[in-house]
Protein backbone atom coordinates (compact mmCIF):
# COMPACT_ATOMS: atom_id res chain seq x y z
CA UNK A 1 0.00 0.00 0.00
CA UNK A 2 1.41 3.34 -0.94
CA UNK A 3 0.90 6.00 1.36
CA UNK A 4 0.72 9.94 -0.04
CA UNK A 5 1.31 13.04 1.78
CA UNK A 6 -0.31 15.58 0.23
CA UNK A 7 -3.01 16.95 1.71
CA UNK A 8 -3.86 16.28 5.93
CA UNK A 9 -6.71 17.71 7.93
CA UNK A 10 -6.27 17.37 11.15
CA UNK A 11 -8.67 18.78 14.25
CA UNK A 12 -7.32 18.48 17.88
CA UNK A 13 -8.99 18.14 21.14
CA UNK A 14 -6.55 19.06 23.25
CA UNK A 15 -8.66 18.37 26.34
CA UNK A 16 -8.37 14.90 25.26
CA UNK A 17 -6.13 14.16 22.79
CA UNK A 18 -4.01 12.08 25.24
CA UNK A 19 -7.00 9.67 25.51
CA UNK A 20 -9.00 9.98 22.16
CA UNK A 21 -8.00 7.95 19.10
CA UNK A 22 -6.87 10.24 17.02
CA UNK A 23 -7.89 10.66 12.84
CA UNK A 24 -5.91 11.98 9.84
CA UNK A 25 -7.15 12.17 5.97
CA UNK A 26 -4.49 12.19 2.93
CA UNK A 27 -5.68 13.07 -0.57
CA UNK A 28 -4.12 10.42 -3.31
CA UNK A 29 -2.99 11.38 -6.60
CA UNK A 30 -5.70 9.44 -7.96
CA UNK A 31 -8.23 11.63 -6.40
CA UNK A 32 -9.69 9.38 -3.28
CA UNK A 33 -8.20 9.70 0.09
CA UNK A 34 -6.40 7.39 2.71
CA UNK A 35 -8.02 7.56 6.23
CA UNK A 36 -5.20 6.72 9.31
CA UNK A 37 -6.03 6.21 12.82
CA UNK A 38 -3.48 7.45 15.45
CA UNK A 39 -1.22 7.45 12.00
CA UNK A 40 -1.31 3.79 10.97
CA UNK A 41 -3.47 3.41 7.70
CA UNK A 42 -7.10 2.79 8.41
CA UNK A 43 -8.37 2.37 4.54
CA UNK A 44 -8.38 3.80 1.66
CA UNK A 45 -11.02 5.40 -0.66
CA UNK A 46 -10.06 3.94 -3.81
CA UNK A 47 -11.57 5.51 -6.98
CA UNK A 48 -10.03 5.27 -10.26
CA UNK A 49 -9.88 0.78 -10.47
CA UNK A 50 -13.23 -0.28 -11.37
CA UNK A 51 -16.47 1.19 -12.29
CA UNK A 52 -17.24 2.05 -8.81
CA UNK A 53 -15.55 4.21 -6.11
CA UNK A 54 -14.90 1.65 -2.57
CA UNK A 55 -13.02 1.39 0.54
CA UNK A 56 -10.28 -1.06 0.84
CA UNK A 57 -8.60 -2.31 2.68
CA UNK A 58 -10.27 -2.01 6.03
CA UNK A 59 -8.04 -2.68 9.14
CA UNK A 60 -10.08 -3.78 11.97
CA UNK A 61 -9.80 -4.28 16.07
CA UNK A 62 -6.48 -6.13 16.83
CA UNK A 63 -4.93 -5.01 13.41
CA UNK A 64 -6.86 -7.71 11.13
CA UNK A 65 -8.18 -6.94 7.76
CA UNK A 66 -11.59 -7.22 7.51
CA UNK A 67 -11.68 -7.28 3.69
CA UNK A 68 -11.08 -9.87 0.69
CA UNK A 69 -7.68 -8.98 -0.99
CA UNK A 70 -8.62 -10.08 -4.52
CA UNK A 71 -8.86 -8.43 -7.09
CA UNK A 72 -7.27 -5.79 -5.61
CA UNK A 73 -4.45 -8.20 -4.55
CA UNK A 74 -3.55 -11.97 -5.17
CA UNK A 75 -3.03 -13.90 -2.08
CA UNK A 76 -2.67 -17.97 -2.21
CA UNK A 77 -5.41 -19.60 -0.21
CA UNK A 78 -8.05 -16.62 -0.90
CA UNK A 79 -11.21 -17.31 -2.76
CA UNK A 80 -10.98 -15.50 -6.30
CA UNK A 81 -14.57 -15.33 -7.32
CA UNK A 82 -16.91 -12.01 -8.15
CA UNK A 83 -14.03 -9.77 -8.77
CA UNK A 84 -17.06 -7.03 -8.63
CA UNK A 85 -17.34 -7.89 -4.47
CA UNK A 86 -14.71 -4.72 -3.94
CA UNK A 87 -14.16 -4.46 -0.23
CA UNK A 88 -16.41 -2.24 1.30
CA UNK A 89 -18.57 -0.66 -1.89
CA UNK A 90 -22.21 0.57 -3.27
CA UNK A 91 -23.14 -1.29 -6.23
CA UNK A 92 -27.09 -1.76 -8.26
CA UNK A 93 -27.78 -4.04 -11.14
CA UNK A 94 -30.38 -1.58 -12.47
CA UNK A 95 -30.64 1.66 -11.93
CA UNK A 96 -31.66 3.44 -14.99
CA UNK A 97 -31.31 0.89 -16.83
CA UNK A 98 -27.32 0.41 -16.02
CA UNK A 99 -25.31 -1.65 -13.96
CA UNK A 100 -23.08 -0.86 -10.97
CA UNK A 101 -23.05 -4.03 -9.37
CA UNK A 102 -21.15 -6.07 -11.92
CA UNK A 103 -17.93 -5.16 -13.68
CA UNK A 104 -15.95 -6.20 -17.19
CA UNK A 105 -13.84 -8.85 -15.20
CA UNK A 106 -17.43 -10.33 -13.93
CA UNK A 107 -18.37 -11.51 -17.02
CA UNK A 108 -14.56 -13.14 -18.66
CA UNK A 109 -15.43 -16.22 -20.52
CA UNK A 110 -19.27 -14.62 -22.36
CA UNK A 111 -22.02 -17.12 -21.98
CA UNK A 112 -25.65 -15.64 -21.18
CA UNK A 113 -24.64 -13.35 -18.35
CA UNK A 114 -22.27 -11.61 -21.15
CA UNK A 115 -25.34 -9.74 -21.56
CA UNK A 116 -25.12 -7.38 -19.11
CA UNK A 117 -21.73 -6.39 -20.51
CA UNK A 118 -24.12 -4.09 -22.88
CA UNK A 119 -25.54 -2.43 -19.76
CA UNK A 120 -22.70 -1.51 -17.76
CA UNK A 121 -22.93 1.70 -16.29
CA UNK A 122 -20.48 3.20 -13.22
CA UNK A 123 -20.89 5.40 -10.30
CA UNK A 124 -17.77 8.26 -10.96
CA UNK A 125 -16.80 10.66 -8.49
CA UNK A 126 -17.47 14.19 -9.48
CA UNK A 127 -15.85 15.50 -6.25
CA UNK A 128 -14.91 14.76 -2.88
CA UNK A 129 -16.78 17.65 -0.75
CA UNK A 130 -15.59 16.89 2.54
CA UNK A 131 -12.68 16.00 4.17
CA UNK A 132 -11.72 16.28 7.97
CA UNK A 133 -10.25 14.18 10.47
CA UNK A 134 -9.91 14.78 14.57
CA UNK A 135 -11.28 12.42 17.21
CA UNK A 136 -13.83 11.37 14.39
CA UNK A 137 -13.54 11.62 10.77
CA UNK A 138 -15.68 12.36 7.42
CA UNK A 139 -15.40 12.03 3.73
CA UNK A 140 -18.37 13.07 1.59
CA UNK A 141 -18.55 12.58 -2.05
CA UNK A 142 -20.48 13.94 -5.25
CA UNK A 143 -20.38 10.85 -7.62
CA UNK A 144 -22.54 10.79 -11.01
CA UNK A 145 -24.02 7.86 -12.18
CA UNK A 146 -23.41 7.10 -15.98
CA UNK A 147 -24.79 4.77 -18.13
CA UNK A 148 -22.47 2.69 -20.48
CA UNK A 149 -21.64 5.93 -23.23
CA UNK A 150 -20.71 8.15 -20.11
CA UNK A 151 -24.03 10.29 -19.86
CA UNK A 152 -25.16 10.99 -16.64
CA UNK A 153 -28.37 9.51 -15.53
CA UNK A 154 -28.30 10.42 -11.92
CA UNK A 155 -26.44 11.41 -8.95
CA UNK A 156 -24.99 10.12 -5.30
CA UNK A 157 -24.44 11.66 -2.25
CA UNK A 158 -22.47 9.50 -0.03
CA UNK A 159 -20.41 10.26 3.26
CA UNK A 160 -18.39 7.77 5.33
CA UNK A 161 -17.88 8.44 8.99
CA UNK A 162 -15.29 7.12 11.57
CA UNK A 163 -15.61 6.61 14.72
CA UNK A 164 -13.77 4.33 17.53
CA UNK A 165 -16.14 3.34 20.75
CA UNK A 166 -14.45 1.52 23.35
CA UNK A 167 -12.52 -1.73 21.33
CA UNK A 168 -14.75 -1.11 18.25
CA UNK A 169 -14.22 0.55 15.16
CA UNK A 170 -17.05 2.13 13.50
CA UNK A 171 -17.82 3.45 10.10
CA UNK A 172 -21.00 4.93 9.08
CA UNK A 173 -22.29 5.07 5.06
CA UNK A 174 -25.30 6.86 4.40
CA UNK A 175 -26.10 7.48 0.72
CA UNK A 176 -28.45 9.53 -1.19
CA UNK A 177 -29.33 8.28 -4.70
CA UNK A 178 -30.79 11.09 -7.05
CA UNK A 179 -32.64 11.33 -9.70
CA UNK A 180 -31.69 14.43 -10.86
CA UNK A 181 -31.96 14.80 -14.57
CA UNK A 182 -34.63 12.76 -15.11
CA UNK A 183 -37.84 9.92 -13.80
CA UNK A 184 -35.43 6.71 -13.25
CA UNK A 185 -36.34 2.95 -13.06
CA UNK A 186 -34.71 1.54 -9.83
CA UNK A 187 -35.51 -2.03 -10.46
CA UNK A 188 -35.94 -4.96 -7.87
CA UNK A 189 -32.70 -7.20 -8.08
CA UNK A 190 -30.98 -9.52 -6.01
CA UNK A 191 -27.28 -7.93 -6.84
CA UNK A 192 -27.71 -4.32 -5.36
CA UNK A 193 -26.95 -2.50 -2.17
CA UNK A 194 -23.80 -2.14 -0.05
CA UNK A 195 -21.62 -4.49 0.70
CA UNK A 196 -18.70 -5.66 2.36
CA UNK A 197 -16.86 -9.09 0.98
CA UNK A 198 -15.51 -10.54 4.36
CA UNK A 199 -11.78 -12.40 4.27
CA UNK A 200 -11.80 -15.95 3.08
CA UNK A 201 -10.73 -17.15 6.36
CA UNK A 202 -13.66 -15.97 8.60
CA UNK A 203 -16.53 -17.11 5.61
CA UNK A 204 -18.76 -19.70 7.32
CA UNK A 205 -17.79 -21.90 3.57
CA UNK A 206 -15.78 -21.53 0.67
CA UNK A 207 -18.53 -21.56 -1.54
CA UNK A 208 -18.02 -23.65 -5.23
CA UNK A 209 -14.35 -24.41 -3.79
CA UNK A 210 -15.61 -26.38 -0.71
CA UNK A 211 -14.27 -26.65 2.28
CA UNK A 212 -15.41 -25.04 6.08
CA UNK A 213 -13.97 -21.53 6.76
CA UNK A 214 -13.80 -20.28 10.41
CA UNK A 215 -17.41 -18.13 10.27
CA UNK A 216 -20.52 -17.66 11.46
CA UNK A 217 -23.61 -15.10 10.29
CA UNK A 218 -26.23 -13.94 12.55
CA UNK A 219 -28.90 -11.62 12.46
CA UNK A 220 -31.25 -9.56 14.86
CA UNK A 221 -33.97 -12.20 14.25
CA UNK A 222 -31.69 -14.88 15.67
CA UNK A 223 -31.03 -16.54 11.90
CA UNK A 224 -27.84 -18.22 11.42
CA UNK A 225 -25.32 -18.83 8.56
CA UNK A 226 -27.86 -20.09 5.26
CA UNK A 227 -31.32 -19.08 7.05
CA UNK A 228 -30.15 -15.62 7.60
CA UNK A 229 -30.08 -14.93 3.70
CA UNK A 230 -33.01 -13.61 2.46
CA UNK A 231 -34.58 -12.53 5.38
CA UNK A 232 -35.31 -8.82 7.02
CA UNK A 233 -33.83 -7.90 10.03
CA UNK A 234 -32.42 -4.59 11.86
CA UNK A 235 -28.86 -5.72 11.78
CA UNK A 236 -26.38 -8.67 10.79
CA UNK A 237 -23.08 -10.07 12.29
CA UNK A 238 -20.60 -12.30 11.04
CA UNK A 239 -17.86 -12.97 12.33
CA UNK A 240 -15.03 -15.91 12.63
CA UNK A 241 -11.30 -16.17 12.93
CA UNK A 242 -8.60 -13.98 10.65
CA UNK A 243 -5.23 -15.11 11.47
CA UNK A 244 -5.62 -16.75 14.63
CA UNK A 245 -7.42 -13.81 15.99
CA UNK A 246 -11.13 -14.04 16.61
CA UNK A 247 -12.98 -10.99 15.26
CA UNK A 248 -16.73 -9.98 13.19
CA UNK A 249 -18.38 -7.27 11.18
CA UNK A 250 -21.87 -5.87 12.27
CA UNK A 251 -24.30 -4.29 9.92
CA UNK A 252 -26.91 -1.83 11.14
CA UNK A 253 -29.74 -0.68 9.36
CA UNK A 254 -30.91 2.43 11.07
CA UNK A 255 -34.69 2.85 11.60
CA UNK A 256 -34.80 6.04 8.80
CA UNK A 257 -32.85 4.07 6.07
CA UNK A 258 -35.16 2.92 2.98
CA UNK A 259 -37.34 -0.03 3.65
CA UNK A 260 -36.20 -0.83 7.14
CA UNK A 261 -35.83 -3.19 8.39
CA UNK A 262 -33.71 -4.25 5.26
CA UNK A 263 -33.71 -7.93 3.97
CA UNK A 264 -29.82 -9.35 3.72
CA UNK A 265 -27.69 -10.92 0.59
CA UNK A 266 -25.54 -12.18 2.92
CA UNK A 267 -23.90 -15.42 1.74
CA UNK A 268 -22.05 -18.36 3.60
CA UNK A 269 -18.71 -17.90 1.22
CA UNK A 270 -18.19 -14.29 2.38
CA UNK A 271 -20.14 -11.47 0.53
CA UNK A 272 -22.49 -9.36 3.03
CA UNK A 273 -25.11 -6.98 1.79
CA UNK A 274 -27.96 -5.00 2.91
CA UNK A 275 -30.44 -5.07 0.21
CA UNK A 276 -33.51 -2.74 0.16
CA UNK A 277 -34.01 -3.08 -3.23
CA UNK A 278 -34.51 -6.99 -4.09
CA UNK A 279 -37.64 -7.93 -2.46
CA UNK A 280 -39.11 -10.36 -4.60
CA UNK A 281 -35.83 -10.88 -6.02
CA UNK A 282 -34.92 -12.14 -2.23
CA UNK A 283 -38.50 -13.89 -2.02
CA UNK A 284 -40.79 -14.79 -4.62
CA UNK A 285 -43.62 -14.57 -2.00
CA UNK A 286 -43.01 -10.68 -1.47
CA UNK A 287 -44.35 -7.76 -4.03
CA UNK A 288 -41.51 -6.33 -6.23
CA UNK A 289 -39.73 -3.76 -5.67
CA UNK A 290 -39.35 -1.77 -8.23
CA UNK A 291 -40.34 1.40 -8.30
CA UNK A 292 -39.95 4.77 -10.46
CA UNK A 293 -38.23 7.70 -8.60
CA UNK A 294 -39.57 10.95 -9.78
CA UNK A 295 -37.14 13.72 -10.97
CA UNK A 296 -35.66 15.02 -8.23
CA UNK A 297 -36.86 12.52 -5.51
CA UNK A 298 -34.20 10.69 -3.50
CA UNK A 299 -33.28 7.75 -1.96
CA UNK A 300 -31.25 7.67 1.36
CA UNK A 301 -29.61 4.55 2.82
CA UNK A 302 -28.03 4.80 6.08
CA UNK A 303 -26.54 1.81 7.64
CA UNK A 304 -23.18 1.13 10.54
CA UNK A 305 -20.26 -1.33 9.92
CA UNK A 306 -18.66 -1.97 13.58
CA UNK A 307 -15.34 -4.03 13.30
CA UNK A 308 -14.93 -5.69 16.54
CA UNK A 309 -13.73 -9.00 18.83
CA UNK A 310 -15.38 -11.52 19.45
CA UNK A 311 -18.50 -12.60 17.92
CA UNK A 312 -22.15 -10.50 18.11
CA UNK A 313 -22.41 -11.05 21.97
CA UNK A 314 -18.84 -10.12 23.15
CA UNK A 315 -19.21 -7.14 21.04
CA UNK A 316 -22.61 -6.39 22.39
CA UNK A 317 -24.13 -5.55 18.87
CA UNK A 318 -27.51 -5.62 19.80
CA UNK A 319 -26.81 -3.35 22.58
CA UNK A 320 -24.97 -1.27 19.34
CA UNK A 321 -27.66 -1.14 17.64
CA UNK A 322 -30.38 0.30 19.98
CA UNK A 323 -27.61 3.07 20.71
CA UNK A 324 -26.82 3.52 16.50
CA UNK A 325 -31.52 3.57 16.15
CA UNK A 326 -31.24 7.11 18.30
CA UNK A 327 -29.16 8.69 16.47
Amino acid sequence: MKFYSLLFFTVFSHSSLSQAALFTLEKTPSGGAIVKLDGTFLTELVVDQANKTYLWPIIGTSGVTMTRAYPMKIVEGEQQDHPHHRGLCFGHENIAGFDTWAEAATFPNGGKSAKRLEHLGAIKLRQITELKGGETAVIKTLSDYVDAKGKKTSEEIRQYSFAVKGATRIIDVDVEIIASESDILVDDKKDAGLSIRVPTEMAVDRGKEGGKGTGHIISSEGLTDEAAWGQRATWVDYHGTVGGKAVGVAMLNHPSSFRHPTPWHVRTYGLFTANAFGTKSLDPKAESGALTLKKGAKITLRHRFIFHDGNEKDAHIAEAYADYAKK
